[in-house]
């Protein structure tokens, strides 16, 4: 779907299932590893990046389409639009700065056509997607019982063999995955 080098892989599931939790150690320890990570994050809902009384959100709000945020270690571009359609996943990859990453992770967006690993926690009583969703290529689960699949099936609890995993079937060949990090 991205027709860039740089690997892009999603995570499916439900509220609840811990996507952001599993997301944040995956992140960490790519970054040790000496990976560049991009995420992209999709809200149901409207969102803040900033709280009433900040200058950059008193300004938003009066009506800046767009608010560009900015110090010498991070910036931020706020735009405000008209309700419509909604933007794609590449619409969004393509407003990231690929030339500075060497991965990109996606929490959300289930209908997009890319890799997927699917996490799944029975206890919250969901029905599995892969069954429905093609894209999907691993299943990370707390609970393997009951769970049948020719997928490969990965422990939801153990965030190193998933980033492995991740490693080795999309990052072998790129030049930070290989430039002595121990992923």
């Amino acid at each position: 779907m991205n027709g860039m080098a740089i690997p892009l892989i999603g995570f499916a599931a439900y509220s609840g299932t811990g996507k952001t939790t599993l997301l944040v150690r995956l992140i960490r320890i790519f970054r040790e590893g000496g990976l560049r990570v991009g995420m992209v994050k999709h809200a149901h809902h409207n969102f803040e990046i900033d709280h009433p009384g900040k200058d950059s959100f008193e300004l938003r709000k009066a009506g800046a389409s767009q608010m560009y945020i900015c110090s010498g270690t991070r910036w931020a571009l706020m735009v405000e639009r008209e309700p419509g359609p909604l933007d794609s996943l590449q619409d969004h990859i393509n407003r990231m700065d690929t030339n500075n990453l060497d991965l990109i992770l996606v929490e959300g967006f289930k209908p997009a056509v890319i890799p997927k690993i699917e996490l799944y926690r029975p206890a919250l009583r969901k029905p599995l997607l892969f069954p429905e969703d093609s894209s999907i290529i691993a299943v990370a689960t707390d609970s393997t019982e009951r769970l049948r699949t020719e997928l490969p099936v990965l422990d939801l609890n153990n965030p190193e063999a998933i980033a492995g995993f991740i490693s080795e079937r999309f990052l072998d060949h790129h030049p930070a995955a290989t430039a002595g990090n121990t992923l």
